[in-house]
């Protein structure tokens, strides 16, 4: 996951390639919240890993649920961490409340409960917790507090529960009290708000079912097919509700939960949104194949499909897959009701950009009262764009964008998932411009890995890819402020000198010594070495040999092996496989002079032999090894000389190269400093 404060996506021009979603929110969710209502244990396979589902799973642990980590090898952390869950496609083992009659053990003790923004966490929780009585109280994040659920309260005081406003009326947070259940007269809900408020009631009523009990829907209900998932998940559990249109529901006296024993949740029909739209737009070699959902899925939002295909995609699709290519373009516009398809219908907003006339989305009232007022924040960010937008109460209209019309936008998120995911697509525009995602660790709600996986699939030219060169002379800091610039960043992180010394190092255990007699061996072994970096950590395959390069006699046997050209030719290959998505920062001696020449930002890093020495001095003496500082400035100033005078890349700032002198500066002013200049060069407006 991208933990930095922006992604700046580059340009990109193709897309795919085979990938597994991620399990569906609104299914993981209820399956545990089933599953904890339940006597015995249910195996979950397949749970989503995500903030979300981390939140329901700390409040199941809150109220007394086992949860079970399986796998616990591979996550040494989920058995000691509350808050832990297993990956996407390993699985949980939930031991519920149930007890033999049918009902559930209550807490002796209060709870408080943190749900952050999970509102597939707090509806439910909060009808089964009113439902089952006890002393509880139920928070989140601010804006989780501005989001209503008082019509779920109002059906809950109908029924007997006690449920109280610890703040705004209408709004959590909440405390619940014991109930004194009323079942004779139907209980009413709103259906026009969230279709959340009903899923909570059919989800814990079961719980107080002595007698049949009526739910009257009032008004008309949205988002029919996540009551669909709802109804579809209760019978699983054995819960058998009667639906009688979609205006009344009855739950039969004596119902009682029954575990399924084990259960396997979808991928996520709303996060394959993205990729169908990924296909439709930049899938023209080859599909864009998505596995672990198809065409015999229980979420309504598979019916994306269908509104992908009005635009003019080419999808095919099987039980549990989806393949999507480019069809029509630029893309048909649509004017269509999206009641059906209220969380994927944001994919549409950015697909609509690319199509050949305005395209209206209709019903779609529930976005309003969502992570965050999703219409304005759709309709903002597409003006950003660019793009004429109209919008109302219930309704959105996005004018495309031909070539040339494009603007290079910083796009805010609001906190929400799902306008980051969306607007990754603009950055196929046809004008070539890159695309600013703020705060794109918002994804971890529902898809922690949504930009990997984006990154995985998309394809760009090389030159879109955005290259930081950091040059400079021994011990002058490159390697520091490089791995801190490239996690500020997002960006894959480049050692080149470390690749000399992991050279130097594994030539050395092949029994080659390091001299010009062995220059075609130690380039063959160099150019299949298999280096990867990890912050400041260097792996040679699974061995991590970064302390044992980075010693003094490592710096010199990397200065030997880096003056034989055969070898410099090797790692010429390797570096170059570095420059990936969304973009690299590399360090070294030649990276803006040799390696990266087009690299739209250079940086030589300079310091005082003095103050290198004692740097290096400090390091040393820090790691237990002994050390004379004079000696260290005389070593240092007499590789500066070999370096300069190189007959090969000899150490020299290129033409265009922003001169750094860090003598003075610490490792924050440093990382500032680069990034500022970087940020120029971006040429993004200051973040929202």
């Amino acid at each position: 996951m991208f933990a930095t404060p922006f992604l700046d996506l580059p340009h990109l021009t193709q897309a795919g390639g085979a990938i597994h979603l991620p399990g569906s929110k609104s299914i993981s969710n209820r399956v545990l919240l089933l599953s904890a209502l339940c006597q015995g244990q249910t195996l979950v396979h397949d749970l989503l890993d995500s903030d979300d589902t981390r939140v329901m799973l700390v409040a199941l642990k809150q109220l007394g649920c086992g949860v079970e980590h399986l796998h616990e090898a591979a996550h040494p952390a989920a058995a000691k961490d509350i808050g832990a869950v297993a990956s996407p496609g390993s699985s949980v083992r939930i031991t519920g409340l149930g007890l033999a009659d049918g009902r559930v053990q209550k807490p002796a003790a209060a709870i408080e409960f943190f749900i952050g923004n999970a509102g597939t966490a707090m509806r439910p929780l909060t009808a089964a917790l009113a439902v089952m009585g006890g002393a509880f109280t139920l928070q989140g994040v601010a804006r989780m507090h501005e989001r209503p659920i008082g019509d779920l309260v109002d059906a809950l005081r109908m029924l007997g529960c006690h449920v109280d406003y610890l703040g705004q009326d209408g709004y959590p947070p909440l405390q619940i009290g014991s109930p004194q259940l009323k079942l004779d007269a139907p209980i009413q809900v709103r259906g026009d708000v969230s279709s959340q408020f009903l899923t909570a009631l059919l989800m814990a009523l079961p719980l107080a079912a002595e007698k049949d009990i009526l739910i009257e829907v009032m008004g008309e209900l949205i988002s029919k097919p996540y009551i669909e998932i709802t109804l579809n998940l209760l019978a699983r559990f054995g819960i058998q509700i009667e639906r009688q249109g979609w205006e009344r529901f009855v739950i039969s006296a004596g119902s009682r939960y029954i575990s399924p024993g084990e259960i396997h949740v979808e991928a996520d029909a709303s996060s394959a949104s993205y990729f169908i739209a990924l296909g439709a737009l930049a899938g023209t070699e080859k599909p864009v194949r998505i596995q672990g959902v198809g065409a015999a899925s229980i979420q309504g939002d598979i019916r994306f499909v269908q509104a992908a295909q009005q635009m003019g995609a080419v999808i095919e699709s099987g039980p549990n897959w989806l393949e999507i290519q480019r069809g029509v373009w630029p893309l048909k516009s649509i004017d269509l009701d999206c009641n059906h398809i209220p969380d994927a219908a944001m994919t549409l907003a950015v697909m609509a950009l690319y199509a050949d006339g305005p395209s209206t989305l209709h019903n779609i009232a529930s976005w309003r009262v969502k992570e965050t007022d999703r219409i304005a924040a759709m309709a903002q960010e597409c003006r950003k764009l660019g793009a004429t937008v109209e919008e109302g109460p219930d309704w959105l209209r996005v004018h495309p964008l031909a070539q040339g019309q494009w603007q290079q936008a910083s796009i805010h998120t609001y906190d929400d998932h799902r306008v980051a995911m969306c607007f990754s697509l603009a950055a196929f525009n046809p004008d070539h411009l890159p695309v600013r995602i703020e705060d794109p660790q918002c994804v971890a709600k529902t898809f922690p890995d949504y930009f990997e996986a984006l990154f995985s699939l998309s394809r760009t030219d090389t030159a879109c890819i955005p290259v930081i060169c950091i040059d400079g002379p021994t011990a002058s800091g490159k390697g520091s402020l490089a791995s801190q610039v490239a996690a500020r960043l997002g960006y894959h992180y480049l050692d080149s000198g470390a690749l000399y010394r992991v050279t130097a190092y594994a030539a050395l255990q092949a029994g080659l010594a390091l001299e010009p007699d062995n220059e075609m061996a130690i380039a063959a072994l160099a150019a299949k070495l298999p280096v990867r970096f990890s912050g400041e950590q260097v792996l040679l395959g699974s061995q991590d040999v970064s302390d044992a390069i980075r010693s003094e006699e490592g710096g010199m046997n990397a200065s030997k092996v880096s003056t034989l050209p055969a070898v410099r030719t090797a790692l010429l290959a390797l570096q170059h496989s570095f420059q990936r998505l969304p973009g690299l920062l590399a360090d070294g001696r030649d990276m803006g002079t040799v390696i990266f020449p087009q690299a739209p930002l250079k940086v030589f890093l300079t310091a005082s032999a003095d103050k290198r020495a004692l740097r290096r001095y400090k390091q040393l003496i820090s790691k237990g090894f002994s050390a004379k500082l004079d000696t260290l400035r005389a070593d240092l100033e007499a590789r500066d000389a070999r370096d300069r005078s190189r007959s090969v890349a000899p150490l020299t700032p290129a033409q265009d190269a922003m001169q750094l002198d860090n003598s003075h500066l610490s490792i924050e002013q440093s990382v500032a400093q680069v990034l500022d200049w970087w940020q120029r060069r971006q040429g993004f407006s200051t973040l929202n």
